[in-house]
């Protein structure tokens, strides 16, 4: 088998050389993954005996962090030490967009990625500090961010963009480059996830840019994510404790149980995803009584680290090996998270952060919230509306109907007051009025070929709605 293995590799090698549309950099690390692959270098499953819950020293509770310093002076000097980057590679397309998902409409005709400028401008306005922005964009989403991040060159935030690495498609059959079967266009190739982060930074020649004006944390999170805002807490006990890598995570709930977790393991801090779990214990995984934290992918990573790791090629993560289909062809894309390379650095930690902290936008129904009355904007920071009593938010299902942006904004005449909502299921044709006030348990069903309309400044509370006659 090995034998097969290595003149796959091979012959995939002399293949790949030829293709003319990568770099030596992209080619070398794809060849890299794909021989790990195939030597059995996949998601790798863990003994499970050897699992420990990690300690208050591993995941720190956020509430016993030292308190931000008062001095703006010393606020400015933490600042000054970091780089806010945004994984940006990601398109709308799961919610009917074409171009970058971190330009929808988030709230009062805002995007994803005007909030997250004007967040990090704040803060240089406020402490005169020169926090940079990265945004790390795939080849999906290059061409569309450099001209959007044009409208912010008066802004007084330094944008660098630049991309995450390219590999192609294999091909299952025969092992071989799916651009060199001739799919040349954008369909040949994927983005080998957010694991690409580190070696990208170095490709791309702005690791040793921002190492050279003096910036020592990069703080990396999805773009998509509202809550994964600069936390002066978090970057002073790093800088303090000289932690190389953080991850915040946060308290699991029933929704989050197919997120990695942080365990000790073999005396490292380790990130334990559903993929490494021996079937026999994928209920235990998925339990929030054992596993009581998940990973929210807000990352603190220290340059100086990333730069030796990656020179060193020892950031080797567990292999996601996700497959496809092109136009009938069943291909491999082989994936890495970021996640994954906490066990590589050194006084490596987890935080436990409020869930504030993590509040991503995958859906419709997550627009639903972040546009209502159960969240306020101030100084591009979505802020949690204080009057709402429940610490939960309240669970939103919407149907296929409202599953595009487009649909969505049209089917609403202003987003209801969800303030005392615990549920919401709607489906089928429903289009909602102006003023509309849910609380409690409310479920909406348009009966099949029913156009089903909430009138105007409707209170509906504990209702079942499946016609006009029950409005």
């Amino acid at each position: 088998m090995a034998a097969v293995a290595t003149a796959n590799v091979d012959k995939l090698k002399s293949e790949v050389a030829a293709l003319s549309q990568i770099s030596d950099n992209e080619k070398n690390g794809f060849i890299n993954l794909v021989s790990r692959y195939v030597s059995g270098g996949e998601a790798e499953h863990v003994e499970w005996s050897k699992i420990q819950t990690p300690t208050d020293e591993v995941v720190v509770p956020y509430d016993g962090l030292a308190p931000t310093p008062d001095d703006p002076a010393e606020i400015k000097t933490l600042l000054d030490k970091l780089v806010v980057l945004k994984l940006n590679g990601g398109l709308g397309t799961t919610m009917g967009c074409t171009g970058p998902k971190s330009v929808i409409e988030v709230r009062n005709g805002l995007t994803f990625l005007d909030l997250i400028v004007i967040q990090i401008e704040t803060l240089n306005n406020k402490y005169g500090s020169s926090v940079p922005l990265l945004l790390m964009n795939s080849f999906n989403t290059h061409d569309d961010t450099q001209k959007i991040v044009e409208k912010y060159t008066k802004s007084n935030v330094q944008i660098h963009t630049f991309n995450q690495s390219q590999y192609p498609r294999l091909v299952v059959e025969d092992f071989s480059p799916l651009p060199s079967k001739g799919q040349t266009g954008k369909d040949g190739w994927y983005p080998p996830g957010h694991g690409d982060v580190f070696p990208s930074l170095k490709n791309s020649g702005k690791l040793d840019l921002l190492l050279s004006q003096g910036k020592e944390y990069v703080f990396v999170a999805n773009s998509d994510n509202l809550g994964a805002v600069v936390d002066l807490k978090i970057l002073n006990h790093l800088i303090h404790k000289k932690n190389e890598y953080c991850m915040e995570v946060t308290p699991k709930t029933l929704a989050d149980v197919k997120g990695g977790t942080l365990i000790s393991y073999e005396g490292r801090v380790q990130l334990l995803e559903i993929a490494q779990v021996p079937d026999a214990h994928v209920n235990e995984f998925k339990s929030i009584e054992k596993f009581k934290i998940f990973n929210t992918n807000n990352l603190w990573v220290n340059l100086n680290a990333i730069k030796r790791l990656v020179e060193a090629d020892a950031l080797k993560m567990e292999i996601i090996p996700n497959p496809k289909e092109v136009d009938g062809v069943k291909v491999l894309q082989l994936e890495t998270a970021a996640g994954a390379a906490i066990r590589f650095f050194n006084h490596a930690i987890g935080i436990n952060v409020p869930r504030s902290r993590f509040l991503p936008v995958k859906a419709t129904s997550d627009l639903l919230l972040v546009q209502s009355d159960l969240y306020t904007l101030e100084d591009g920071f979505v802020i949690r509306n204080k009057a709402r009593t429940n610490p939960a938010n309240p669970t939103i299902e919407l149907g296929p109907e409202f599953k595009k942006v487009g649909n969505f904004l049209s089917r609403f005449k202003s987003i209801p007051s969800i303030l005392e909502l615990d549920s919401l299921k709607v489906s089928g044709d429903v289009w909602f009025g102006a003023g509309v006030v849910l609380k409690g348990k409310v479920t909406i069903t348009a009966k099949s070929g029913v156009k089903l309309e909430i009138p105007d400044n409707a209170v509906l509370e504990n209702k079942e709605i499946n016609g006009p006659e029950d409005l």
